[in-house]
């Protein structure tokens, strides 16, 4: 068996990306349906890859770049089942929960607009997500300071009160 690390590129830095595996070629209609469902006039593009028959990566979106970006990450991830998203004007905690419930879905591995890389196992042919390596390291905990900024930024973008 090998391992691959395949870094995600993304169309600009503050777009986010979630990568998750699903298990039916509808899975490109239903999650288009969850994501434009959860987030009105969202910017975003999805990809996802076929396992069987002609093996193809399905896509659509409602950016060309953004699903460019997907179809991009799709190809080089190169894995059965597994979908990427890529969210342009919006965070994955508006669309989480609507991707999650979407019957086929079987995972997410991540949801982040940090430095992305997809570790991939390939064996006889087959290719699988083993895991992600998403962001940085812990640098410190946080004080006082750092607690009142965090509770302050939650607050300016609407998700506490």
């Amino acid at each position: 068996m090998e391992f691959h690390a395949i870094e995600i590129a993304k169309p600009a830095a503050d777009v986010n990306v979630i990568v998750g595996q699903s298990h039916f070629i509808k899975t490109v209609e239903d999650l288009y349906e969850a994501v434009v469902q959860a987030v009105p006039g969202v910017k975003f593009g999805v990809a996802f890859c076929e396992a069987s028959g002609p093996c193809l990566i399905r896509h659509t979106g409602t950016d060309a770049a953004l699903e460019n970006a997907a179809v991009a990450a799709a190809q080089a991830i190169a894995a059965g089942h597994v979908f990427v998203v890529m969210l342009g004007n919006a965070f994955p905690v508006n669309v989480l929960n609507s991707i999650k419930s979407v019957a086929e879905v079987c995972r997410v591995f991540c949801a982040t607009a940090n430095p992305l890389s997809v570790i991939v196992a390939e064996h006889n042919g087959q290719r699988g997500v083993a895991g992600v390596l998403d962001g940085s390291p812990p640098k410190g905990v946080e004080g006082e300071a750092e607690r009142a900024e965090r509770h302050a930024l939650l607050r300016r973008f609407g998700y506490k009160q």
